[in-house]
């Protein structure tokens, strides 16, 4: 291989990674609707000031590795979802779920019936559960409720009145939840 052709063939590497980068930025601000102070798009989570939350205050996590999770058994793909107590009180209850993974993630609040063990829910063709039932989501970025989902960095909360019960804690965006991202709560 001659000298120009090399040198042509690194120039062609460099001009090709510098049009992706700009591409993915793009699409993340299209995506996002919003900036990080870097010019990125999806917002900063310094950016997201959450309010005073009524009633007792749950701390969910969303975290993934940020690759595939699809194809393996569940808990094997990387991804949980994990609140900072497994019991609660009966009464309003707020969630402030915080997604420090790579990927967008939600969290939805079903009852738990009889018997049944987290994360044995049947999923569908599409990946996700069926909500019936919810009592309420974040889904929102750095605002409450429902949304489209929370993005990387940011926050999202919601706050509910819950009866004494058991409950189960998901992200439902397709493939999410038999990747790994649910968990238990009892209220008392």
């Amino acid at each position: 291989m001659n000298r120009l052709s090399l040198g042509a063939l690194v120039l062609f590497g460099i001009v090709a990674t510098v049009i992706l980068a700009g591409v993915s930025l793009v699409a993340l601000a299209l995506v996002g609707g919003g900036t990080t102070p870097l010019g990125f798009g999806f917002p900063a989570a310094a950016r997201c000031t959450t309010p005073a939350l009524p009633g007792t205050l749950i701390d969910v996590t969303a975290t993934d590795m940020g690759g595939p999770m699809m194809g393996g058994p569940r808990r094997m793909g990387g991804m949980r979802l994990t609140a900072d107590r497994a019991t609660v009180q009966h009464g309003e209850v707020s969630f402030l779920v915080t997604n420090a993974g790579r990927l967008a993630h939600e969290m939805i609040i079903l009852p738990m019936p009889g018997t049944q063990i987290a994360g044995t829910r049947v999923t569908g063709r599409d990946g996700k559960i069926d909500e019936t039932g919810s009592l309420g989501e974040a889904a929102a970025t750095c605002a409450e409720g429902e949304g489209q989902a929370i993005l990387p960095g940011a926050g999202g909360w919601v706050t509910v009145t819950l009866p004494p019960g058991r409950y189960e804690l998901i992200c439902n965006l397709p493939g999410h939840y038999v990747a790994g991202m649910y968990t238990q709560l009892t209220v008392t």
